[in-house]
């Protein structure tokens, strides 16, 4: 074929075809420096994530033993909490080096499991342990309860630490540990499925903290964690209620997703944005399953949409930062969180740009064990920014394409480390964020997850992968999405709010059926038992049994104006129990 003619006639001093050719002079220095900048990197990280940890780590002195501080900074911004979310990955990559070697981590792990276990019990603004609060996004670090206003509940937190645990407990359990995985580790696992279970199909705020909706990364995440818990459950003959069950229901809502070129991160929300989010890149390498092929259900690393999208949120930013400006088309460049992003005035962050890269290795990992290469219509856009001349096709392992697309993939992964490598001051520290104009540090120090993602990214590379979660047999998603039954208890809203001629109240609040805090969406109380001497507006609303809500009430005037009762919010628990009922009874304030 033409293809193969044009790479027998290429110059030997070519490494790649096409207009990103690099000289494999340069090429091999870059690879040096690369090779010499990940092993030194690697050291600073493995310290950055240990220094963050109580009780023994030199940045968390007097926090309790297994407690993961986001960052060691306190003002501007105070990451000086414990996120669920950050921690959960922070040590899944802790288990993941400890299986692969790093022995001095266990006493780490086990603090782990019982600083958890502890959080799991703490009543919060987003409820009791029973009713809820396993999805508070964070805490403070002496494990007290964080009671100030927040984007709460956030669902990816359960799921996350689920497998982080999952894959410990399948530890004990090949290394003679099962009493432990089945009388310490499991009880915490299987709250996180319980939760899990109950509220995969309910929205919630998203990673970033900041959108209200159904979240791509959450439903990603509680997918492998509802299929590994089931398996685990089998392996120590205990029940995980649901998890087989709600496993391909989850699967089956993830491809509304995609859109037909990329991953929409968040839908069911109105925010205003493309949704093309490193948040899905994140959800792909949390996802990757080293035996699995390249699915596109599970949006595997190499499957053609995960490719594909990768394309599309890489090349969003490529016009929104100025250090990215004049960056070709296939060659790397800074990643943020969204390209709307003003988070700081929005910039590029480290754990970003380094989960492009990871995306890419395992990509690697993953063509290398099933042996061949599929350029489809979906991934050609990808694949042409490397190699232009390529076409569709399968292309077997040992081949010259094979090779090439293989090398030009690599490569272009070494980019996105090189770019972290580029605004990463001398001493290795990894913050949050860097400058998109300049690349200097900024927003919190020392960021947690920023030195974690720099070990997996760098583990990928050198082909160190995580245990099989059992994508291989979990794939396909059923023909049609049935969602779980819906556990409702009726609440009946009572509030005494005077009115004028033409006014209504409303109730509005944190819940998707109580419009999200959007006034457009606000449920409408009736005023058919109104007097003058009891001006009583009412509504039956159903409202997910046993959930922690935040709400308010609201008058609209017949012009549209609207006004909101006083502050603070209210705060109801509904009550327990599918079918149950309760009465709330209000002033308006």
């Amino acid at each position: 074929m033409l293809l193969t003619s044009l790479l027998r006639a290429l110059p030997a001093t070519l490494l790649l075809f096409g207009t990103n050719a690099i000289p494999v002079d340069d090429h091999e220095k870059r690879q040096s420096s690369i090779d010499a900048y990940i092993k030194s990197q690697a050291d600073v990280s493995i310290k950055g994530v240990l220094a963050n940890i109580g009780a023994d780590g030199s940045k968390a002195q007097g926090v309790p033993a297994g407690i993961v501080i986001a960052s060691p900074s306190r003002s501007n911004p105070d990451y000086y909490y414990t996120w669920t979310r950050d921690a959960a990955l922070t040590y899944k990559a802790l288990v993941e080096r400890f299986i692969s070697g790093d022995t001095s981590l266990r006493q780490k792990l086990d603090d782990y499991v019982s600083a958890q276990a502890y959080l799991q019990g703490v009543s919060n603004p987003s409820g009791s342990p029973d009713s809820g609060g396993l999805g508070e996004p964070k805490f403070n670090v002496d494990r007290t309860a964080f009671t100030g206003a927040w984007g709460r509940p956030q669902r990816d937190g359960p799921p996350l630490r689920a497998t982080a645990l999952i894959i410990y407990a399948n530890w004990l359990i090949a290394n003679g540990g099962q009493t432990q995985a089945a009388n310490t580790v499991w009880p915490v696992i299987a709250k996180d499925l319980a939760y899990t279970v109950r509220y995969w199909n309910q929205t919630g705020f998203d990673l970033w903290e900041e959108v209200n909706g159904s979240s791509f990364f959450t439903l990603s995440a509680s997918h492998r964690a509802l299929v590994e818990g089931a398996a685990l459950a089998t392996k120590l003959s205990k029940t995980c209620d649901g998890c087989a069950a709600a496993a391909p229901q989850v699967l089956c809502f993830i491809q509304s997703f995609w859109t037909g070129s990329y991953i929409d991160s968040n839908i069911n929300v109105n925010d205003g944005r493309t949704g093309k989010d490193v948040n899905s890149i994140i959800s792909s390498i949390h996802t990757f399953d080293p035996a699995a092929k390249c699915t596109d259900a599970t949006f595997q690393p190499c499957s053609s949409r995960a490719l594909s999208n990768h394309k599309a949120v890489t090349d969003s930013f490529r016009s929104v930062y100025g250090i990215n400006r004049g960056i070709a088309q296939g060659r790397a460049v800074a990643i943020g969180r969204y390209s709307e992003d003003v988070y700081f005035n929005g910039n590029p962050w480290y754990l970003a740009t380094l989960a492009a890269a990871e995306q890419l290795y395992s990509a690697a990992y993953q063509w290398d064990r099933q042996g061949s290469i599929v350029v489809d219509a979906v991934s050609l856009p990808f694949f042409r920014d490397l190699l232009p001349s390529i076409a569709t096709g399968t292309y077997a392992k040992g081949s010259s394409i094979y090779t090439s697309i293989l090398s030009s993939v690599r490569t272009y992964a070494d980019g996105y480390v090189a770019v972290v490598q580029k605004y990463t001051p001398s001493n290795g520290g990894l913050a949050e964020q860097f400058d998109k104009n300049n690349g200097s540090p900024l927003s919190a120090v020392d960021l947690t997850w920023s030195y974690a993602a720099f070990l997996t990214a760098a583990e990928r590379r050198a082909g160190v992968v995580s245990p099989t979660w059992g994508e291989p047999s979990n794939n396909v998603p059923p023909t049609s999405c049935s969602g779980t039954p819906a556990c409702n208890a009726r609440i009946t809203f009572n509030v005494r709010a005077s009115t004028s001629f033409g006014e209504n109240v409303f109730v509005v609040g944190q819940l998707a059926q109580l419009g999200n805090w959007n006034p457009t969406g606000a449920k409408p109380l009736s005023a058919s038992k109104y007097t003058s001497s009891d001006p009583l507006w009412f509504a039956a609303i159903d409202l997910p049994a046993s959930t922690a809500f935040e709400y308010k009430y609201i008058r609209k005037s017949s012009s549209g104006q609207v006004t909101w009762e006083s502050d603070p919010n209210r705060r109801y628990t509904s009550s327990a129990g599918c079918g149950s009922s309760a009465n709330v009874n209000d002033t308006w304030k």
